[in-house]
C-alpha cells in the first residue's frame, strides 16, 4: 500500500458540504486564523466555525485546490493551497499568510495523512511522508509563526492530534508516534510559553467521520467506538480557544483510556490485546 494523503478529518460537514455560516463582513482588523488540511474534515469544519459570525478572518490551506476554493467561498476564507510536506511549502505558506493577513493570531494545524498496516510491510517513502506531514510540518509552522506571536505577547496554537497519539494503535505505528510526537511537543513547548499570553492546546480526537480510513487504506470496520461528526472536533478547538484549555479529547470518554494508559500501562496493554 502508498502513503495516503488527507485532512485530519472528514468529508465537508453537514452532509458533504460546509454550510456557509458567514453574514457579516468581518473587519479588517479582525484576528487572523491560520487553518491547515482546511480542504475537507475537522479542517472544514474548523474553518466554518470560526468564520461563524464573522469574529475571525481565515486563511485556509490544503492540497485539493477545487474543494479548498469551496470552503474559502462558503466561509469568506483566503485559500493558500499548498503542501506541506516540505520545510519550502511551511515557509511560503506562513509568508502568505502575512502577507494577506498581516500576522497569525491562531494556527489550527489540522492537516495530516494515515498509513494503515504490518509496520514491516510499510514502504520507507510511505514512513517518511507520515512522519513529514504529521510531525515535522507542524513544528515547521509553529517554528514559523511562534516568534510574531511571541513578539506582540498574544496568540494561540492548536495541534490537532489523535488518541493513536495518547495509547498506540495496532498496524498504526508510525502515524500513532507522530501523534504522541506531537503531544510531547506541546507539553514541552508550553513551558517555554510559561509567562507569555501565548497559548498552546492539543486537541486529540478518536474516530471521526471522515476519507481519512479509506485514503490511508483500510477502512474503518469496527462497531464500537463510533465515529463523530467534525463539527464536534471543530466545537471542541472553539472551546479550547475561547476558554484557554490546554486539551480536549472528543469524544470526552477517551480520556480516560488515556489516563490509565499513562497510570497503568501494563494493565491498559492487557486490556487492549484483549479487546482491540
Amino acid at each position: 500500500m502508498e502513503a495516503a494523503r488527507a485532512s485530519a478529518g472528514s468529508p465537508l460537514p453537514h452532509g458533504g458540504h460546509v454550510v456557509a455560516r458567514r453574514t457579516t463582513a468581518v473587519p479588517t482588523d479582525a484576528p487572523v486564523a491560520l487553518i491547515t488540511g482546511a480542504s475537507s474534515g475537522i479542517g472544514a469544519a474548523v474553518a466554518a466555525r470560526f468564520a461563524e459570525g464573522g469574529a475571525w478572518r481565515v486563511v485556509l490551506n490544503g492540497r485539493d485546490r477545487t474543494r479548498l476554493d469551496q470552503v474559502a467561498t462558503a466561509t469568506g476564507g483566503i485559500a493558500l493551497p499548498g503542501d506541506l510536506g516540505d520545510r519550502d511549502g511551511c515557509r511560503r505558506l506562513v509568508e502568505s499568510a502575512v502577507e494577506l493577513g498581516g500576522r497569525v493570531d491562531l494556527l489550527v494545524a489540522a492537516a495530516g495523512i494515515g498509513w494503515a498496516g504490518p509496520f514491516t510491510d510499510m514502504p520507507a517513502a510511505a514512513i517518511d511522508e507520515v512522519l513529514a506531514v504529521d510531525l515535522a510540518a507542524v513544528v515547521h509552522l509553529v517554528r514559523l509563526v511562534l516568534p510574531q506571536m511571541l513578539r506582540r505577547d498574544a496568540g494561540h496554537l492548536v495541534l490537532v492530534g489523535s488518541i493513536a497519539g495518547a495509547v498506540g494503535v495496532r498496524q498504526e505505528a508510525v502515524y500513532s508516534a507522530a501523534k504522541a510526537a506531537l503531544t510531547t511537543f506541546a507539553d514541552s513547548l508550553r513551558y517555554e510559553l510559561l509567562g507569555s499570553r501565548v497559548r498552546i492546546s492539543t486537541v486529540l480526537p478518536g474516530v471521526v467521520q471522515t476519507p481519512f480510513f479509506a485514503r490511508r487504506g483500510a477502512l474503518y470496520q469496527r462497531s464500537r467506538p463510533r465515529p463523530v461528526a467534525p463539527g464536534r472536533v471543530a466545537d471542541a478547538v472553539w472551546d479550547a480557544v475561547a476558554h484557554d484549555r490546554s486539551e480536549a479529547f472528543v469524544p470526552g470518554w477517551l480520556r480516560f483510556p488515556a489516563r490509565l494508559n499513562g497510570a497503568a500501562p501494563s494493565l491498559f496493554r492487557q486490556l487492549a490485546a484483549r479487546f482491540g
